[in-house]
């Protein structure tokens, strides 16, 4: 039999720590974004329950959620505070022992982690539940702060189940109940499927999860490619061989973007653009691997966007040069409308040893 794999997700992450620190805010309708101004150019990081039940959701402008929930109390976001928070969450987990055998943490973020028993250890036999409900009380034991548990015979499966348990509790989706809980929900419920991926799929007549699962799995490859095409094959059938890790992630790349208060004119864009760059090559310069392609995004007004990319003839680290190839992909976007948003993102050369 295959180990379990056990997905925590804290519940409402952001909002329950403004909820924490502001207790008074319990059951009120919280809205986290920006600089807390509904009046300025910024998104909704996250909404507390009470809040989305009046239609709030993260990534929705900030405006329209103070529109939709008038009496939100609307917070800045406190980068700080969550990522103090998010590091005992995951000092708790690593501390855990399932039936005494240590566990490996693979950290997703903030506010998620796979759990599983270090190998060689087999917990097939042993109650994945019981774990939760251990995972769910020294988690709120040690940060006052609720979780979900997912339980699955992989990571797919788990990271899925969290969903069906939410909020406090913990769910199992296992490869035996595959089909009868995602069989018929459409692509878009499976981790790692959004809105563009599912557009690829529609031609082949693919709309559910089931559908995915039995087309040609040769027939994919040939259309999506000999890589992505068998890895969409796999996702249908909900099979996922990779292991919990605990190895550090490294980066690929850094970026940066700001939504301006106020549209910004072209003669403005160029300096703004520089100014982006020198910020990410001190991101990328904690990671001591210089920048081999340059993407710059610019955002107009009526929210259409566009990226353009260049790769390096020589990896540098040099903000002035870096700041100049991000400016001269300027010349590639059409220069007939403001600026609302702009973005520099900076790949790195990969680290010794690849990633």
């Amino acid at each position: 039999m295959t180990p379990y794999v056990l997905h925590v997700d804290m519940d409402q992450f952001i909002a329950a720590v403004e909820v924490l620190r502001r207790p008074e805010l319990a059951g009120l309708p919280v809205i986290v974004g920006g600089r807390g101004d509904p009046t300025e150019r910024a998104v909704v990081s996250t909404a507390s329950y009470e809040a989305r039940e009046y239609g709030v959701g993260s990534g929705m402008p900030l405006r329209i959620a103070a529109r939709k929930c008038p009496d939100a109390v609307i917070l800045p976001v406190d980068r700080k505070a969550y990522d103090a928070a998010s590091a005992v969450v995951m000092t708790t987990l690593k501390s855990m022992t399932w039936d005494g055998d240590p566990v490996v943490v693979g950290v997703l973020g903030w506010d998620e982690a796979f759990v599983a028993a270090r190998p060689p250890v087999d917990t097939s036999d042993r109650d994945p539940f019981e774990f939760a409900r251990q995972i769910r009380e020294q988690v709120l034991a040690a940060t006052g702060l609720h979780c979900s548990v997912g339980i699955g015979d992989n990571k797919l499966q788990a990271k899925i189940a969290t969903d069906f348990g939410k909020p406090r509790g913990a769910y199992r989706i296992s490869s035996e109940t595959w089909f009868a809980e995602m069989g018929d929900r459409p692509v878009t419920a499976l981790w790692g499927v959004g809105k563009k991926t599912a557009k690829r799929l529609e031609p082949f007549g693919i709309e559910t999860v089931r559908q995915l699962a039995e087309i040609e799995v040769d027939r994919l490859a040939a259309e999506l490619g000999p890589t992505m095409g068998p890895w969409f094959h796999r996702l249908g059938r909900g099979v996922d061989s990779s292991p919990v890790s605990d190895e550090p992630w490294v980066p690929r790349a850094h970026g940066r973007e700001e939504t301006y208060q106020r549209d910004l004119e072209w003669p403005e864009i160029p300096d703004a653009v520089r100014e982006l760059t020198t910020r990410v090559v001190a991101d990328i310069d904690r990671e001591g691997r210089p920048a081999a392609r340059v993407h710059i995004k610019v955002r107009y007004p009526n929210f259409f966007t566009v990226t353009r990319v260049r790769t390096l003839k020589e990896a540098t680290n040099d903000p002035v040069a870096l700041g100049e190839v991000a400016v001269g992909l300027l010349e590639r976007v059409e220069q007939d409308k403001p600026a609302r948003l702009l973005g520099v993102r900076l790949e790195m050369v990969p680290p010794e040893g690849g990633y």
